[in-house]
């Protein structure tokens, strides 16, 4: 995440972690969405990425929008 001095500039859809770069664009929003508001609350960075993508992807299952 890139630093402004003391304030932190969350991730957004062109500038987000490499690891969310192969999700569809819908999966990687929503990743991004909560990865974000896990830092928000104080979740360290490492963990929120991981937490993140594996709830994209059980929220594009449930929607019918990933395939196994």
């Amino acid at each position: 995440m890139r630093s402004l001095g003391e304030a932190t500039v969350p991730w957004n859809s062109t500038y987000y972690p490499a690891s969310m770069k192969n999700l569809p664009a819908e999966e990687r929003e929503k990743a991004i969405a909560i990865a974000n508001a896990l830092l928000e609350s104080g979740c360290p960075e490492s963990q929120a990425i991981r937490i993140a993508i594996a709830r994209a992807k059980q929220w594009a299952l449930a929607k019918g929008g990933r395939q196994v």
